[in-house]
């Protein structure tokens, strides 16, 4: 599956998020020091710690269910359910 929303393009940012490009890079690096997005055994994750905080961010500030959010982002609702 291909998503259409990813945080590498920053123009999906504002209006998912609230947050300028800016203030979500600082958001995913203090996720990332607080140890988030550790190397693990087992299946790896569907996206990149970037896309998968733009995921949590969009459910809580939209009104769309996950099931509405897993197309856009190229992932299964499981896997939404999952990221969430």
């Amino acid at each position: 599956m291909v998503g259409v929303i990813a945080a590498s393009e920053p123009s999906w940012i504002v209006p998912f998020t609230g947050l300028s490009p800016r203030q979500f890079g600082k958001l995913v690096t203090a996720l990332r020091r607080e140890g988030a997005d550790p190397v693990r055994k087992g299946r790896p994750w569907s996206l990149p710690l970037e896309d998968r905080v733009l995921l949590v961010a969009a459910y809580w500030r939209t009104n769309l269910t996950l099931r509405q959010l897993a197309p856009l982002f190229g992932v299964s609702k499981s896997a939404a359910d999952r990221i969430v």
